[in-house]
């Protein structure tokens, strides 16, 4: 693997040791990422999530560029429903493309790493990702949006008194609706099944 893949994950477990304290990447939710960035410098924007058909999730999501790589913030709140207390979610993410499309290979990839806890009173769940995102944006003819359908296989190191590891099969799809605004939607199959929605405003 390149320098800054190496890099990316090292940072990523990092992150993942001290997570209860200081948290970084995903948080849990199926919120899956495309294998490039829709913005040059900056986006912000919301994301709300039905994991497990458990409850509703709601984060607000910042990223930022930082060269060949971004880098990404997101906190929020999870209520599973009746059955448990509502979790505080943090984390942070980075992507960097790995793959460019070729005649015998006609995807684009990224590398997506990362750390993040789900916090609740009397204990919290560390989860450490590692994903590699595989898509192609697409112009349909005769209209201004771009889309970015895509599959990100994702292995997530989880910590809650033990350490597990889950599969999930994320897709998704980055829609490009003007210059200024991006919606997204994705859904894990597998370990983490569910929904996620959102909305990117993108400079």
């Amino acid at each position: 693997m390149r320098r800054h893949v190496m890099w990316l994950t090292s940072v990523a477990l990092l992150c993942g040791a001290g997570a209860g304290a200081a948290a970084a990447q995903a948080t849990g939710m199926p919120s899956f990422n495309a294998p490039y960035r829709a913005f040059d410098r900056s986006e912000f924007g919301v994301d709300v999530s039905f994991p497990n058909g458990a409850g509703t999730a709601i984060e607000a999501v910042y990223r930022y560029a930082a060269g060949r790589f971004d880098i990404g913030f997101r906190g929020g709140m999870w209520d599973p429903g009746a059955c448990c207390k509502t979790e505080l979610l943090l984390g942070a993410e980075a992507r960097e493309r790995v793959v460019t499309h070729t005649e015998n290979f006609p995807l684009d990839g990224a590398i997506v790493v990362g750390a993040g806890t789900a916090l609740v009173s009397g204990g919290s769940t560390v989860f450490i990702p590692v994903g590699l995102s595989l898509g192609r944006r697409v112009a349909p003819k005769g209209s201004t949006l771009t889309i970015v359908p895509f599959v990100e296989p994702t292995a997530t190191l989880v910590g809650n008194n033990g350490t597990t590891v889950d599969f999930t099969l994320g897709f998704g799809a980055d829609v490009r609706v003007s210059r200024a605004f991006d919606a997204r939607m994705s859904f894990g199959i597998g370990d983490l099944d569910g929904v996620s929605i959102g909305a990117r405003w993108v400079h």
